[in-house]
């Protein structure tokens, strides 16, 4: 019996740790939305910014969902299945896309690398193909758009060799998705499976590919880009297709409801300890 209190006792502190943790992170993010005023994209001050608009394509050239193939500026998706023995919907995979677009208002546009970012996206899409259920959260050009992050302001480039890297890697795994095309442009041997040289092929010819498209852009685009991204000290990266006011209500009813669930919990964990120690 004292086993079995101290099991529980153990179990609920946890549970009410991480509630505690939730409670912590909600109630940040709360706070940053309501304390920091918006800025204009035109005169941001470098650092830790709010920004508020609208989402645009980088060169008009939208990425597509993986399985609903919508045009959208950003996606996130969820595969599940039903496992017949359960009866319940499993996960098999999650992703989201890392390519970056355009937050735009009266006064200029940001470049948004959403690497890292917790996104609520209010645009959902879900359907089933047999025992198979998708589900597709999505930012589509032209959705209201609420972003704070890290803001810096660079002249003319939108990309460094980090942000090259990392796009590259976006790009391939945009292809994977469709392995009959990666297959037919890249398996050279025809023996359905791609060896390192190959992968070595795919990899140059998405570097090409993504340079081209950046020498492109590169011809529209005017000194002093400025961008957004996930800061380095920790701070909230949140992007969001609904207004400050709504978005910080939503953080501040996530907070309450963490901290309700933690006490009680915590409570029961202390009593059941003290009952253990009888």
């Amino acid at each position: 019996m004292v086993i079995v209190l101290w099991f529980w006792s153990c179990v609920l502190l946890l549970f009410s740790g991480l509630c505690f943790l939730y409670w912590i992170d909600f109630l940040r993010s709360y706070r940053k939305i309501r304390d920091f005023p918006t800025s204009n994209i035109a005169t941001a001050a470098q650092g830790y910014v709010e920004l508020f608009g609208r989402c645009e394509l980088i060169n008009g050239t939208p990425i597509h969902s993986p399985f609903g193939n919508v045009p959208c500026c950003w996606y996130q998706y969820w595969h599940e299945r039903l496992d017949t023995s359960t009866n319940k919907l499993e996960l098999i995979k999650k992703d989201n896309s890392t390519a970056p677009f355009l937050i735009v208002d009266d006064t200029g546009q940001c470049v948004i690398s959403p690497q890292g970012a917790h996104v609520t996206a209010n645009r959902c899409r879900s359907w089933s193909e047999g025992s198979d259920r998708h589900t597709e959260w999505l930012l589509l050009p032209n959705d209201t758009l609420y972003a704070i992050g890290d803001f810096t302001t660079t002249g003319g480039h939108l990309h460094n060799d980090d942000d090259e890297i990392a796009e590259i890697g976006s790009l391939i795994d945009t292809w994977k998705l469709d392995r009959e095309n990666l297959h037919e442009r890249f398996d050279l041997d025809r023996d359905g499976i791609m060896d390192q040289k190959e992968w070595e092929l795919a990899l140059l010819q998405a570097a090409s590919e993504l340079r081209k498209t950046r020498s492109e852009q590169s011809k529209t685009v005017v000194e002093g880009v400025h961008r957004m991204r996930k800061p380095k000290d920790g701070r909230p990266f949140l992007l969001a297709d609904e207004i400050p006011e709504k978005l910080g209500q939503r953080y501040l009813i996530r907070a309450c409801v963490s901290l309700m669930i933690c006490i009680p919990t915590g409570f029961l964990a202390m009593l059941l300890a003290m009952l253990a120690l009888r």
